[in-house]
């Protein structure tokens, strides 16, 4: 990600400033009204090339969403070729083969029984279908009383009012506040680098977790719960936080009890991302009721996200209305699924996730390596190609950076500037407090690459050692200088003083 540049919006007297466009702004309406992106003329691979001639490593993909890199032939001639073919139905009516076989492709195996996919635009939208959907499951099962959703703090899972108010982003909520849905309540995070006690063993952590968890359901009525959503790995809020052994197990065997849905969230770190195509396969036994996926099911080539429904789920629809009452105009867009079809037959066919997972450990080991003297590297983590360094002023302590200072912010900045593209996050800690940023290169990124990421301090970090080098030898030099003087003088005094004492004992012996 390009960095923002901070621009005046109010001036000394509070009234807003009328800021018209620049030339170059267009009628574009930008995230913010006085901050220009940086404008990308083209990219390949995992470069952007910039306007200006500057390039610049693409090493978060966007979002960790370009898995296999920019401008692949293979994606674009399969997207033009079904644009020629048919670019636009309405799924109400019609289907496509692309989205059929993307449908097959994601979910062949009989992938811990997930039986159907339901194709979006955004991942936004794929929460938003998916908590949709287990509130109809309890409908069409005789529970309307269902209505309140369980989620955690430090989560995002999108910027839609439904998806928004199972998040715990405070900036981005404030305005909102009193418009989200109210039946929404939130336990700790599984964030040990943060919420796991001293002197706490994983295995007490976790159970503290779990136990957090039961209380809530007791407090709110367990049969009264929809669903209990969360991200496998969390992503963009907190920096690539994965769960402690045994909590996901656990908090599947909670919702299993009191008869609530298991969402799980793998819009940033699905399909590969983490080294095995859902992240939740690292966790042992765990079987989702839903799942979302979307930036890298489509690689960043068409705007395309999914929701991939248990059989017992579509069960019960099927027992009941027979229908998901649900749906939006480019649901399945054929242009969209074919991109994202023909990205998953190259990650397949390549073995991406597999070197994913391979080149997530070289990663990992750089980093550390890159950040072991590094004072204010408070924690590097991650899994497969999905790393994320938090920052603190003190590493004993785990003080954070006062939030004025931007501290994360600085640090894409500066990254910036020296032509690598990170993932910044702020309010890491609890949505005010803590920096940290992301690290997720495409799977095609090569071990040299990764180096480049990496190390690109390092001829600074070389300079300055030269530096102060040059500098002890040039101190040691004027001691020696000195010492040199020193004794010459010493030597000049003592030539002096022996020589008047020849001349006092020639005089003494004239006179005699």
């Amino acid at each position: 990600m390009a960095p923002a540049r901070n621009d005046e919006l109010f001036n000394s007297g509070h009234e807003p400033v009328a800021v018209k466009p620049k030339p170059t702004q267009g009628r574009l309406m930008h995230r913010s009204l006085v901050q220009q992106p940086s404008m990308v003329e083209s990219a390949e691979g995992i470069n952007l090339h910039l306007a200006g001639g500057r390039t610049v490593i693409d090493a978060c993909g966007g979002a960790a969403v370009a898995l296999i890199g920019h401008a692949n032939e293979e994606v674009i001639e399969a997207m033009a070729a079904q644009a020629r073919k048919v670019s636009y139905v309405h799924t109400q009516a019609y289907t496509t083969q692309p989205a059929e076989e993307l449908a097959d492709a994601v979910l062949s195996g009989n992938r811990h029984g997930l039986e159907r996919a339901f194709f979006v635009c955004s991942g936004s939208e794929a929460v938003e279908s998916a908590l949709k959907l287990a509130r109809q499951y309890h409908f069409e099962r005789g529970q309307p009383q269902r209505l309140h959703l369980i989620a955690r703090r430090q989560a995002y899972h999108g910027n839609t009012m439904g998806a928004m108010s199972v998040s715990t982003v405070g900036a981005r909520k404030v305005p909102y506040e009193g418009f989200c849905y109210p039946h929404v309540s939130h336990v700790s995070p599984a964030y040990a680098y943060r919420y796991q006690r001293r002197a706490e063993s994983e295995a007490d952590f976790t159970a503290r977790l779990l136990a957090e968890l039961e209380a809530e359901f007791q407090r709110v009525g367990p049969d009264r719960v929809v669903a209990f959503i969360a991200e496998t790995v969390v992503g963009a809020t907190a920096g690539c936080v994965a769960p402690p052994r045994g909590y996901l197990g656990g908090v599947r065997d909670i919702c299993a009890r009191h008869g609530a849905l298991l969402i799980l969230d793998e819009v940033m770190c699905g399909t590969g991302r983490t080294g095995t195509f859902f992240a939740f396969e690292q966790e042992e036994g765990v079987v989702p009721d839903i799942v979302t996926v979307a930036k890298g099911l489509g690689g960043g080539y068409g705007p395309i996200a999914g929701v991939l429904v248990h059989e017992g789920v579509v069960d019960a629809l099927r027992s009941g209305s027979r229908a998901f009452n649900h749906g939006h105009t480019y649901q399945a867009h054929p242009v969209a699924c074919a991109a994202a079809l023909a990205v998953q037959k190259i990650i397949r066919r390549d073995g991406l996730v597999e070197r994913c997972a391979r080149l997530g450990g070289e990663l990992g080991r750089l980093l550390r390596e890159e950040l072991e003297g590094c004072r204010t590297a408070g924690d590097v983590r991650g899994r497969g190609l999905f790393w994320a360094v938090e920052f603190v002023r003190d590493k004993g302590t785990r003080e954070t950076f006062e939030p004025a200072q931007r501290f994360g912010l600085r640090i894409q900045e500066r990254a910036f500037e020296k032509g690598v593209a990170l993932y910044p996050g702020a309010g890491t800690v609890d949505g005010t407090r803590g920096d940290h940023v992301l690290i997720a290169p495409p799977f095609t990124t090569t071990e040299e690459q990764l180096g480049q990421i990496c190390r690109r301090k390092r001829k600074k970090k070389k300079k300055r050692k030269r530096k102060k080098r040059k500098k002890r030898r040039k101190k040691r030099k004027r001691k020696k200088r000195k010492k040199k003087k020193k004794k010459r003088k010493k030597r000049k005094k003592k030539k002096k003083k022996r020589k008047k004492k020849k001349r006092r004992k020639k005089k003494k012996n004239k006179d005699i």
